[in-house]
């Protein structure tokens, strides 16, 4: 029993913050948590959302319902994004693991249609989130490489599509940020997992007969086959958290996506 607890016992008992954790692949990775004995708590911007994750979750793992908490955290305001990264640590406290999956709508846009102010707000959750979120997390992380900040990037940093230009951009910068706050935050460790295409309630907005199309074409993109599922991309996460050798580094989860 010693011997396996060497491996399944890492997260048991940890608290894992989870920045986007209401749908989708932060709901996922609170999933996986639960599994492997962690207590989480879910933040996201409205209210109902986070209630609603925190029931499903206490419903589906009944045995570890004190284990589940939330609280919300809007980062989609120049204005209070600060403020609100600030009131959610304090209410969250000391956690072990933060994962920081929280994004908004899609910014795809043909480059005429690019301005200063559309690319700002398209980062505000995507880039400059996170990066305030770091700014905080060394004072709540508990120090040493056993904690960890992992952050969310996408495989269209590396493989550009037109008119994916701006969100490009963010998350190229997310793979230079975890680099350096791997050096800043030391000795916690700081990665970044970077999908391609996944089936997450984030493409629900898309009228579905375009979603199947865009679908068909990113499996055709893939060498699986396939678009990439959240119970496989959540493992990444689970990885970052849970080796303590590994820091500064982008995980690619993408079904072959940059091979062709």
């Amino acid at each position: 029993m010693a011997d396996q607890q060497k491996y399944s016992g890492k997260l048991r008992d940890a608290h894992v913050l989870l920045i986007g954790g209401s749908s989708g692949l932060g709901f996922g990775v609170a999933e996986a948590c639960i599994e492997h004995g962690a207590r989480v708590t879910i933040s996201s911007s409205q209210s109902a959302r986070v209630q609603d994750a925190i029931t499903k979750l206490q419903n589906a793992y009944p045995s570890a319902a004190s284990k589940v908490a939330g609280e919300t955290c809007d980062l989609g305001d120049e204005s209070t994004i600060e403020k609100e990264v600030k009131r959610l640590f304090e209410k969250v406290g000391k956690v072990d693991h933060i994962v920081y999956t929280a994004g908004d709508k899609l910014a795809v846009m043909p480059l005429g249609e690019i301005t200063v102010e559309k690319a700002k707000q398209a980062g505000m959750i995507r880039f400059f989130g996170p990066l305030i979120v770091a700014r905080y997390a060394s004072e709540y992380l508990a120090p040493g490489p056993r904690s960890s900040l992992t952050l969310t990037s996408s495989s269209l940093s590396e493989k550009p599509l037109p008119n994916w230009t701006v969100v490009a951009a963010f998350g190229g910068g997310i793979g230079s940020m975890t680099r350096n706050l791997a050096l800043d935050m030391a000795p916690i460790r700081v990665n970044t997992v970077s999908p391609a295409a996944v089936d997450t309630e984030l493409w629900s907005d898309i009228p579905e007969d375009q979603k199947k199309g865009w679908f068909e074409q990113l499996a055709k993109a893939t060498t699986t086959g396939s678009v990439g599922q959240v119970a496989d991309v959540v493992e990444a996460y689970l990885y970052a958290m849970k080796n303590t050798n590994l820091s500064g580094t982008v995980l690619n989860t993408n079904g072959g996506f940059l091979l062709k």
